[in-house]
């Protein structure tokens, strides 16, 4: 017969914890580990975001920044951290951003959640549908695909999160010219950063990586800079953070995300930091070492963009992807 569950102390003080750093060999109550996540949010914001003790714009209106939420751990973490750091700044305005891309018993609770939280925080909330981008619902995407990839050498074997990932990313873009914004924040934690680099050193996309956010030293043209504040934090500490300190959030999966290139780099990733505990900060920072590297070796060096020759929208090819798959979707209609 097992005995009773133990639970550890927190390594600074006597209270239950409710999560280990494996990495670093603490034991955190909820108390600590809100404090460590802000300490690390507030650095990270100022590393990525140089505000004055002004940051008005020239007409005297506040500097903008788009938060994007989506209902789940993540961006609330994100935009509690947001307010409880900067969002008492009378020349600074947060606005949260939710993006609908149309999935029936997903998206619609987890939007009334990010709803919930912005509302209760006092921040104001807008949302964008894909229908209202041009593009269709991804329910009926993922009914389209398969006459598409017989249409289409280049849309055989996508998966659904292929065509959402380019639809929410352009929902976003518009969404932050629509609202003005000079910022958008992003709530990609440590696992989602290491999935990422990951991912494009798998595929030799070395450019890929060092055009990873946050782009505020390194703006693209064209697009918004987006920031990362939440980078070195994991996922387990944002999850237990959330959970700690009753954020509303969505609990469910995207039933489309199954069989994804990122759930199986996430798998990757999570046995290299149970085998050798600080793996993922190691990603992370082989990357930002990767982008100086890169910056030496190229001072001069512009992000290579065209525009869109439908949308007008910044690309690296002739047609941004979004309109062609926008064209794809409008063939199997």
């Amino acid at each position: 017969m097992e005995g009773p569950l133990e639970v550890q102390s927190c390594s600074r003080c006597r209270s239950d914890a409710i999560v280990h750093q494996a990495y670093s060999g603490q034991h955190l109550c909820g108390r600590h580990l809100s404090s460590s996540i802000r300490k690390r949010t507030s650095r990270e914001l100022r590393l990525q975001l140089d505000l004055p003790k002004d940051a008005s714009r020239d007409d005297g209106s506040p500097f903008r920044i788009l938060v994007a939420i989506s209902g789940g751990k993540d961006s609330a973490v994100l935009l509690s951290m947001m307010v409880e750091i900067i969002g008492s700044r009378r020349d600074v305005e947060i606005i949260a951003g939710c993006v609908d891309e149309g999935i029936d018993g997903y998206r619609g609770p987890s939007m009334d959640y990010a709803r919930e939280l912005a509302e209760s925080l006092g921040v104001r909330f807008e949302s964008m549908s894909y229908e209202e981008m041009g593009y269709s619902r991804m329910d009926d995407v993922v009914q389209m695909m398969p006459s598409i990839g017989e249409r289409h050498t280049e849309a055989n074997g996508l998966m659904p999160c292929s065509y959402c990932g380019v639809f929410r990313r352009q929902s976003l873009n518009s969404m932050a010219e629509n609202l003005d914004a000079d910022v958008m924040a992003l709530g990609h934690n440590l696992d989602d950063m290491a999935q990422s680099v990951l991912m494009n050193l798998q595929k030799g996309e070395i450019e890929r990586s060092v055009r990873l956010a946050p782009h505020t030293q390194t703006p693209i043209e064209g697009i918004v800079p987006r920031i990362v504040p939440l980078r070195w934090i994991p996922e387990q500490e944002i999850h237990a953070f959330a959970m700690h300190n009753h954020l509303p959030i969505h609990h469910g999966e995207c039933p489309h995300a199954r069989g994804a290139m990122r759930q199986q780099s996430r798998s990757v990733v999570a046995s290299l930091e149970l085998q050798t505990p600080g793996a993922r900060h190691g990603l992370l920072h082989s990357l930002d070492q990767i982008r100086t590297l890169h910056r030496e070796a190229n001072p001069n060096a512009k992000q290579d963009v065209n525009n869109c020759l439908e949308c007008g929208e910044i690309t690296s090819r002739n047609v941004c992807q979004s309109c062609t798959m926008r064209d794809w979707l409008s063939e199997a209609s």
